[in-house]
């Protein structure tokens, strides 16, 4: 299989959303939210075999210290996978190998990351590469409504039930307020647990830039019965698979169970709009309760020089530790007196 690299600007953007392996990731507004957000390149290759095309793959080019990366996602990108769209019977491992050489020969990478929903772990250990996972849960919206409802634990059930009867009143969001009412919960969110947000408001904002006003994006709000926003979730979605991106709340409604309804709320719309996978954006065991199941991802990175890979394993370390210094300084600014409501679900 031979990759060929085409300009994003004039690729027919329409025939690549028509492949079934699509997700919101791959679509040019995702593309374009992650371009902005991480001063990236986006790279679009069509591959061929025997002459004939069998399939696109959707990435970014960036430098992180001097070393040109090609992700397709990366971490820190909030982007769990992106990966290749292949006509059936195309194999992903000559997929793989095929954007290798191009990483290497073509577009000069010295580091390559790729995660793709499809991936079998075998189509990149086979030629050489390393293996990770993104781990999350996934619920089938294949099922009907009384099932998915009825998988919830029991304590969940009651949780919407409760939010349905105390007047919480889910209204869908369209403007770009949004995402300021959406950070100032979250903030409080990671300072429960003594730490700060990985990415600012303004990626938040970029993300409801990009993708709302193409309707691929699902924004929400719970409100109180006095109008107030007490939760808010971001749920992205494309083709058959939607997306859990992020979910905030604050502690002074709290016991209205907002985030259980939001989720019920967001799993409803994109089941009526054809996706059959609702995945639930990650780890965490409190998202059990609603009756998913666990899911894994594989995520194959190769560089050319094993130094680069130490590299990233020290810069990820090095990122925790910031994360949880700038927590503990920012907790050290706060007055004794001061609110310090908000939280999460988690």
């Amino acid at each position: 299989m031979k990759a060929k690299i085409i300009d994003p600007e004039v690729a027919d953007w329409a025939r690549l959303d028509g492949f079934a392996d699509r997700t919101i990731f791959q679509t040019r507004e995702w593309l374009h939210f992650v371009r902005e957000t991480q001063r990236a390149k986006v790279v679009l290759c069509e591959l061929a075999e025997g002459g004939e095309t069998v399939g696109y793959f959707s990435g970014l080019v960036f430098s992180r210290f001097g070393v040109r990366i090609l992700g397709s996602s990366f971490p820190g990108w909030t982007t769990p996978y992106m990966g290749f769209n292949l006509v059936p019977g195309a194999s992903r491992k000559a997929a793989l190998a095929a954007i290798e050489r191009t990483a290497w020969d073509t577009l000069k990478c010295l580091h390559m990351e790729v995660s793709d929903p499809f991936f079998s772990v075998d189509d990149g250990k086979e030629i050489g590469f390393t293996c990770e996972s993104y781990a999350s849960y996934r619920s089938d919206l294949t099922e009907t409504e009384d099932k998915l409802f009825s998988k919830m634990d029991s304590a969940c059930r009651r949780c919407v039930r409760k939010a349905e009867k105390s007047g919480v009143a889910i209204e869908e969001a369209h403007d770009l307020d949004f995402a300021d009412e959406y950070y100032e919960q979250l903030k409080d969110v990671f300072a429960k647990q003594g730490l700060v947000p990985t990415y600012s408001v303004e990626r938040v904002r970029a993300l409801v830039r990009n993708l709302e006003p193409a309707g691929r994006v699902l924004l929400v709000r719970a409100r109180d019965t006095e109008g107030k926003c007490i939760a808010t979730g971001i749920f992205p979605g494309f083709n058959k698979i939607a997306e859990f991106w992020g979910n905030a709340s604050f502690r002074s409604g709290q016991s209205l169970r907002p985030n259980e309804a939001i989720h019920w709320y967001a799993m409803k719309y994109w089941k009526h709009r054809g996706a059959e996978i609702y995945d639930w954006g990650g780890e965490g065991t409190y998202k059990e309760k609603y009756g998913c199941v666990p899911h894994r991802v594989p995520w194959f990175t190769k560089s050319r020089f094993g130094f680069i890979s130490t590299l990233r394993g020290q810069a990820k370390a090095m990122f925790a530790r910031k994360q949880r210094l700038q927590g503990w300084l920012q907790s050290r600014r706060k007055s004794p007196g001061s609110d310090g409501t908000g939280s999460g679900e988690s």
